[in-house]
């Protein structure tokens, strides 16, 4: 019998239009929560409703399958730490062009954070401004934190009401005049608020000691400005958020983890109960300080990138369990921010942008120190989920989810070049990286967003609101 629906080989996307929906994804490598297995993805109203053995279902006229051989197939990427930077600075990016990047890039859901758009997600009012800012732009599934400033606790429960699962905090200077970090006593106030709830608070996890105005060197030099950012920082600010942790049982999550010297703290919190999650970066797992040349300005991030030894510690802390998942941390800016000409690290803008490239920098480095595709998944997919509430519907590969999926080569090698890039501004440490792991398709609740180099030409993706119906359970509402 002929087969009765659309088929596509993985070399090209002859057979199958890019925004279409698929009803059938047909892989010999479907990762699956404990094995990986050849197998048929079944695909209904945007959800995944079965996977089968191959052959064992009949076709049905008008199925759309998109056969990609030997490719892996398996949850898309959830990204739960990006800078969006709409409205307000749509110079730096935007929800366009980041959801495009991120669609490249085999992530299905982005969390976008509080600032650095103007004005911030700090207020209900400011919520729904970035809402009616994002309508109609996303090729990805977008949610949104929310942002604890000094004076807004008043405005937690309507935001965490409206949707947001969460609110990211800063614990020392964040780089925009309006978004103030707060000081302990708004945090104690923030906790007795979101005491009883599933609400989520992030923190910026570094405190100032005073240090930047005395340290001298350099500025082009990259010592200069690590000097300026010990470890000590960190390590001050995540001992405050296990102790207050750990005196409200509020859920604590450590947002881009830098330095391993602040590990022992983090273990002995859990070790006595504070719900605590922690995450690091793509960069701190991939750059190291003696590879940042001076005036190379495009490696500056907060906290910042450290020793190799430094980032050993950070491994082997994803392979004991001890930091829960690895996001991009994407902050964009403008190239005149990045002040090349002077190369001056004290006074460039400190960011990195990376979102496009995340699964292929993760594994390039993970697949060399024994990690797996499943480890991929829970690091990446899975976990991200919980932290942002959206792990009724994404995260993993089973009937009832979403039909939220990347397809991607894990063997095939690329060189990162601007005209790949998909983000706004094209500055990033990785030009003329060598990477392992080539995205093929990214598939949005059975949306073909992306496929080979083509993208949906209509944006497909949802705005995600997480409601929050009882401390154990959560639904997701679409915009």
């Amino acid at each position: 019998m002929e087969p009765q629906g659309t088929a596509i080989g993985t070399r090209g996307p002859a057979g199958m239009e890019v925004g279409s929906q698929v009803t059938v994804i047909r892989s010999t490598q479907v990762v699956m929560k404990d094995a990986i297995i050849q197998a048929d993805v079944v695909i209904t109203g945007g959800q995944i409703t079965d996977i089968l053995p191959v052959g064992s279902r009949v076709q049905r006229p008008g199925d759309k399958v998109l056969d990609v051989g030997d490719l892996v197939v398996m949850p898309g990427i959830i990204d739960s730490h990006v800078h969006i930077n709409e409205p307000g600075r749509t110079a730096w990016e935007g929800f366009y062009s980041a959801t495009r990047a991120a669609a490249a890039g085999g992530i299905t859901t982005l969390v976008d954070m509080p600032l650095n758009c103007q004005p911030p997600t700090t207020t209900l009012i400011n919520l729904h401004t970035k809402l009616r800012a994002a309508r109609t732009q996303c090729h990805v599934d977008v949610a949104f934190w929310g942002g604890l400033i000094p004076g807004n606790t008043v405005e937690l429960k309507p935001m965490r009401e409206a949707g947001v699962p969460g609110f990211k905090c800063f614990m020392i200077d964040s780089g925009v005049e309006e978004f103030p970090h707060v000081s302990i006593k708004d945090l104690h106030m923030a906790m007795r608020e979101l005491q009883g709830t599933d609400c989520v608070l992030l923190f910026h996890a570094e405190e100032d000691l005073g240090l930047e105005k005395s340290v001298s060197g350099e500025p082009s030099e990259y010592s200069t400005f690590l000097a300026s950012r010990p470890d000590a920082m960190e390590v001050k600010a995540v001992q405050t958020i296990c102790e207050l942790c750990l005196q409200y049982k509020v859920r604590c999550h450590i947002v881009h983890l830098s330095s391993a010297q602040a590990l022992p703290i983090i273990r002995e919190a859990r070790r006595k109960g504070a719900p605590l999650t922690v995450e690091t970066t793509h960069h701190y797992l991939s750059l190291a300080a003696k590879c940042v040349p001076p005036g190379g300005t495009q490696y500056k991030c907060c906290p910042p990138i450290r020793s190799e030894k430094n980032q050993n510690q950070l491994w082997m802390a994803l392979q004991e369990g001890d930091i829960d998942l690895v996001i991009s941390d994407h902050s964009p800016c403008t190239e005149d921010l990045k002040n090349l000409e002077s190369g001056d690290f004290l006074q460039a803008w400190g960011g990195i942008s990376s979102l496009q490239f995340g699964l292929p920098l993760f594994w390039t480095s993970a697949r060399l120190r024994g990690f797996s595709l499943h480890d991929v998944v829970k690091l990446m997919c899975k976990n991200p989920a919980i932290l942002s509430g959206l792990d009724t519907q994404k995260g993993s590969l089973c009937p009832g989810q979403d039909a939220d999926l990347v397809i991607w080569d894990p063997d095939k090698e690329f060189e990162v070049n601007e005209t790949m890039i998909q983000h706004k501004n094209k500055l990033t440490p990785y030009l003329g990286f060598h990477l392992h792991g080539e995205v093929f398709a990214t598939i949005v609740r059975g949306n073909l967003v992306y496929l080979n180099g083509e993208f949906s030409p209509t944006p497909l993706g949802n705005l995600l609101l997480v409601q929050n119906d009882t401390p154990r359970t959560k639904s997701i509402c679409s915009l």
